[in-house]
């Protein structure tokens, strides 16, 4: 059950990546002004970051590293999601973002996002 949840987050992870460069402009209104010069780039290297992390997670002898790499990348999204936070409501996908699953997303499952890196980090599969 353990392995399930390494491959899980692999493929999860490997799927977001592909998601940035399938689909770059979702990713563009969660980007702070502040950012808006690097759009393209800062998209590209968080879709590239999130693909080899994925793989990397697959070996033994990365495994440990990718963590700590998807923990460090979850961290740096951080502005991006309070900026969501501050621009909320707002419409993402075909879904509306409200305040309340803004907070949900920051304060629930980016902290679970974090744990769950760490806790794969841990295992010797």
């Amino acid at each position: 059950m353990e392995k399930w949840g390494l491959y899980l987050m692999s493929v999860l992870y490997f799927l977001a990546g592909l998601n940035h460069f399938w689909h770059p402009g979702f990713y563009a209104p969660l980007i702070p002004p502040y950012l808006k010069a690097h759009t393209h780039l800062i998209n590209v290297v968080s879709g590239l970051a999130e693909m080899g992390l994925a793989l990397a997670l697959l070996f033994p002898a990365t495994r440990t590293w990718a963590s700590w790499g998807i923990m460090a990348m979850l961290i740096a999204f951080i502005p991006a999601h309070w900026y969501m936070l501050e621009k909320a409501p707002f419409k993402l996908g075909g879904i509306t973002m409200t305040p309340f699953l803004c907070w949900v997303r920051l304060l629930v499952l980016h902290p679970a996002l974090v744990f769950w890196a760490y806790w794969v980090g841990r295992k010797t599969f």
